[in-house]
């Protein structure tokens, strides 16, 4: 399950190895297995979501706009890093090139910081929706969406290019083994001949303000929502609103805790958590979301729920045409 016997001398000036999760050996095959299941269902979970939303002519509003991106994000988050996990947990194929490392890197960071950004935009959808209804369509037009769109991901790629330049231009002359289930950037920085503080500050403060800012303009949509939601004077009106932004907090919970955990973790708390910890916790935060955002949003959102049920039950009832 180990793969090649490692030592700490460049046996390839361009290949890294993945140490998976230490500690961990004997339960690979569990993982391997458990990793498959879930990008399965985060995979076409995600993507019934995006087919039922295109599909759908009803489902146009911007929330399921924003919904239908951020499906497409997740399939990008869990694609960047799922299949090489699998790979070394099942097979032991730990090896991946310096090109392939940094393009996986620039991939899961930027779809990172491109998701913070949804989450921050379907809290604004939530706060117009419910807070100026009669204003809802003229404010989000399709165009402010897009605008939208593009800024996020405009946002992400300035923020990951010059990160993944001054890592990659880094010098490698040690150990090629990344302590690391996949190419996380402090995993990776530690590993250069040079001092890898520049990119591990810029890292960690654009990080920080990146998040911290979308939580705090997240933080307090909601705290306008939730002032307008208990201004209701219909009990049935205030638990439709709360319902309908249950979801949107779920998932916003279960992508910054573990998150935000992992960040300081490897920042902070480095000699203090042991490394099969931070290990774990940064490929739970990548996989996790993906798997459950599709169930969440399936399950609480009535109108999602409808259709998806209505196209299962149209192409089974078509397969059993066909069939007879």
């Amino acid at each position: 399950m180990l793969g090649p016997s490692y030592n700490h001398t460049m046996e390839s000036p361009g290949t890294f190895f993945l140490l998976g999760i230490p500690g961990f050996q004997s339960s690979y095959l569990w993982l391997a297995i458990s990793l498959s299941t879930m990008y399965s269902i985060a995979v076409l979970g995600n993507m019934l979501i995006i087919i039922v939303i295109c599909m759908d002519s009803t489902l146009q509003e911007p929330m399921y706009f924003f919904l239908c991106v951020l499906a497409a994000v997740d399939i990008v988050m869990a694609s960047s890093v799922v299949p090489k996990m699998v790979s070394i947990f099942s097979s032991g194929d730990s090896s991946i090139s310096f090109n392939a490392c940094f393009t996986q890197m620039y991939f899961v960071h930027a779809a990172t910081a491109v998701e913070t950004g949804l989450l921050l935009a379907m809290a604004f959808d939530r706060y117009v929706a419910i807070c100026k209804p009669l204003h809802y369509m003229r404010i989000l037009t399709r165009h402010v969406m897009l605008g939208i769109s593009v800024t996020i991901t405009v946002r992400a790629v300035i923020f990951m290019t010059p990160l993944s330049w001054m890592l990659s231009h880094l010098p490698f002359c040690a150990s090629n083994v990344v302590p690391h289930s996949y190419c996380e950037h402090m995993a990776v920085a530690k590993l250069a001949c040079a001092d890898p503080m520049p990119s591990s500050l810029y890292s960690l403060i654009f990080s920080s303000i990146i998040v911290g800012s979308d939580v705090a303009f997240i933080s307090a949509s909601y705290s306008l929502i939730l002032k307008a939601v208990f201004g209701l004077s219909s009990r049935n009106a205030q638990w439709k609103a709360l319902s309908t932004c249950g979801s949107h907090v779920g998932v916003m919970a279960l992508y910054y805790l573990p998150g935000m955990a992992s960040i300081y973790v490897a920042w902070l708390g480095q000699d203090r958590v042991p490394l099969h910890t931070q290990v774990l916790l940064a490929d739970l935060y990548l996989i996790i979301p993906p798997t459950l955002n599709p169930i969440i949003y399936g399950i609480r959102t009535r109108q999602i729920r409808e259709r998806i049920w209505s196209l299962l039950t149209h192409c089974f009832f078509s397969q059993c045409t066909q069939g007879s």
